[in-house]
């Protein structure tokens, strides 16, 4: 007879037993990183960090989640053929924002010269929070999207399996049941491989551009095997690789350490410290100006910061790309949050004035990627207090702050204690497309 989540949780002998279990049944699946003493050593390796239960999202929202992402994937695809969008609503942030204005400057640099290469390749993750209103609905809200080394493709595709196992060991058969196949990093190299078939050279290879620690090689490895099963090869490189064997021939071909390189996967160069001398600027500027497919190319990338995903929250913005798709639009409008400009003059001091008053209630997100830099209740009103008479104050944004539902559950962390915790999860949505030219020869959710 089948038992309660809840009453399983409770069970502390039960959770103690099933911890073990969970721990052995992510090593055996492959739910691996390498440890924070040998980053870069392929011999030691411990479980990824994960929940001991998965998290139950409502059918109806996860069904809407998947069925918007090829929305996005065009969405953001235009917007990065969009030179006067980009310019007009980055504008202000480049002032301020250090980062994004060098990777402006080299956008503008790419743009003045023609167009190498025809073939644009976008690898990217939607994050939703179920947010809950004081009238008990529930909707789907984004958090961001991630258009620059989305990670986790390869590891969520091997955690179905072992939260499976869990549910059975646990004697909760029917939430068993209710784990889906998920396997994203078959579908980012379906992308990858399209876009290689495209650049049209067999001897051509697939460069994963990465960082210097490499604890999360192997969600890295999963496309990568992905890759190899086809028969496409694939090199991992630094900037510094690039710096010291990198060059373009006459047709732009990009070689790096004597080998033509078809497309840049990017998994790296998303934060200002990934680019550690001038010369790492040199090379991410060589590789756009080069004839390989980028994932992203530089337009893509900035389509992705907070800036762009605020302007297009304004009435009227996304009718600007999707003219002739009502639908479309709405159904890519329904998962957006309240999203406010920090420019300077009279909207701008409304969003400060707004936040000032009822901090709790929003969120103030930098033009930088992941969560660990957002802003939160009295933090906020120092740094407006500072900013708001200051154009610093356009490197941010303000968002509503979603309020999920916690849910009870166990994190599994190597070297921390196991204690029942009250968790916000996200739903991230990946997305691959491929466009030739005019022509988009490949989107789908993946």
């Amino acid at each position: 007879m089948s038992v309660k989540r809840e009453d399983v949780l409770k069970d502390e002998n039960l959770i103690t037993n099933i911890e073990e279990v969970a721990k052995d049944t992510a090593l055996l699946h492959g739910v691996l990183m390498r440890t924070k003493e040998t980053p870069n050593s392929p011999e030691v390796a411990s479980y990824a960090p994960f929940t001991l239960f998965p998290t139950p999202v409502p059918t109806v929202l996860f069904h809407q989640a998947l069925a918007v992402q090829t929305h996005f994937n065009r969405l953001v695809d235009r917007v990065s053929q969009n030179p006067g969008f980009l310019e007009e609503t980055l504008a202000s942030t480049i002032k301020v924002d250090n980062f994004t204005a060098r990777l402006f400057n080299i956008y503008k640099q790419v743009q003045h010269e023609h167009h190498p290469q025809s073939i644009v390749l976008g690898l990217n993750r939607s994050d939703y929070m179920l947010d809950h209103s004081p009238d008990g609905g529930t909707s789907l809200k984004q958090i961001e999207i991630n258009t620059i080394a989305a990670s986790f493709g390869g590891l969520a595709s091997r955690t179905p399996d072992v939260h499976r196992h869990i549910l059975k060991v646990a004697n909760l058969p029917e939430e068993c049941n209710n784990v889906l196949d998920n396997n994203p990093a078959a579908g980012l190299a379906r992308g990858l491989a399209k876009a290689w078939e495209l650049y049209g050279s067999e001897r051509a290879v697939v460069m994963f551009l990465v960082e210097d620690v490499q604890r999360n090689i192997y969600d890295h490895r999963y496309v990568e095997n992905e890759l190899w099963k086809r028969n496409i090869p694939v090199i991992r490189r630094q900037f510094e690789d690039v710096c010291r064997t990198g060059s373009l021939d006459e047709s732009k071909r990009l070689f790096v350490d004597g080998r033509e390189v078809a497309i840049v996967y990017f998994r790296n160069g998303y934060m200002p410290q990934n680019y550690t001398s001038e010369k790492s600027w040199e090379a991410r500027l060589m590789m756009e100006r080069s004839l390989a497919v980028k994932c992203p190319d530089i337009s893509t990338h900035l389509s992705g910061t907070k800036k762009v995903q605020q302007e297009l929250a304004r009435r009227g913005v996304l009718e600007r790309f999707f003219p002739d798709e009502p639908e479309t639009v709405a159904q890519i409008r329904a998962t957006f949050a309240g999203l406010y400009t920090l420019d300077m003059g009279e909207e701008g001091d409304k969003t400060v004035a707004m936040a000032l008053a009822n901090p709790d209630r929003y969120v103030l997100k930098p033009q930088r990627e992941g969560g660990g830099n957002n802003i939160y209740g009295s933090e906020i009103c120092e740094v407006l207090e500072n900013l708001k008479n200051s154009t610093e104050r356009t490197a941010y944004i303000l968002m509503d702050k979603i309020q999920p539902v916690p849910v009870q559950n166990y994190l599994l962390r190597s070297g921390a204690p196991l204690r029942l915790n009250s968790c916000l999860s996200e739903l991230g949505v990946f997305g691959a497309y491929v466009r030739k030219g005019k022509d988009m020869v490949f989107n789908e959710c993946v």
